[in-house]
């Protein structure tokens, strides 16, 4: 058995390069540097692609001045030392305009992410991400556990966590704070379980 050490495995630099390598040689492998390590997200289900599709048309009707992007990689963590891809990034329209592979965070309300069924989901999606996000000051991490059939919704950044998590079952309704200001009604999720 060999030991790991607690440091970064890698510079962020080095992660960049290996991700833009990764992202053009190997179809549907998206690599993420969370908390100084490589992680890799699994490739979407297409239960996991439906509540992203069912968010996004919530958002649409109640936030229209805001866009829920599925694709853009954000510099995260103090310092800006880790880069993650968000299932989704609530954002205003032209929030990532111009700004390549990562973007700054600044702009972005929400982040979501929908657990896949992979081995690390626990610790990534729920522990090492709500930590980046908090860390980085995103006022509402929303995570969609198709495990537990929970919604998380974390707010109130400060420092490396959110002061406040909510988890209410699928099928009920969910309140996402200010500055997103909307509720979800969940029973839909219900129907996008294995």
């Amino acid at each position: 058995m060999s030991v790991i050490a607690d440091g970064p495995q890698m510079l962020v630099t080095e992660f960049e390069e290996l991700a833009r390598h990764t992202d053009r040689s190997t179809e549907g492998a998206r690599l993420e540097f969370i908390n100084g390590h490589l992680g890799g997200k699994a490739v979407p289900d297409g239960d996991h692609g439906r509540v992203i599709q069912w968010l996004t048309r919530i958002c649409m009707q109640h936030r229209p001045d805001l866009w829920l992007d599925p694709t853009q990689g954000l510099v995260v963590e103090a310092y800006r030392g880790g880069r993650a891809r968000p299932d989704g990034s609530l954002a205003p329209s032209e929030a990532f305009v111009g700004q390549g592979e990562w973007a700054d965070p600044a702009p972005v309300l929400l982040v979501v992410e929908v657990t896949s069924y992979d081995s690390d989901t626990d610790r990534r999606e729920r522990v090492d991400k709500p930590r980046a996000y908090a860390e980085t000051g995103i006022p509402v991490y929303l995570l969609i556990d198709r495990d537990t059939c929970e919604v998380k919704v974390h707010s109130r950044p400060d420092g490396g966590r959110y002061e406040t998590v909510q988890a209410l079952p699928f099928g009920k309704e969910v309140a996402l704070p200010e500055p997103v200001g909307t509720a979800l009604d969940t029973e839909p999720l219900k129907n996008w379980l294995r």
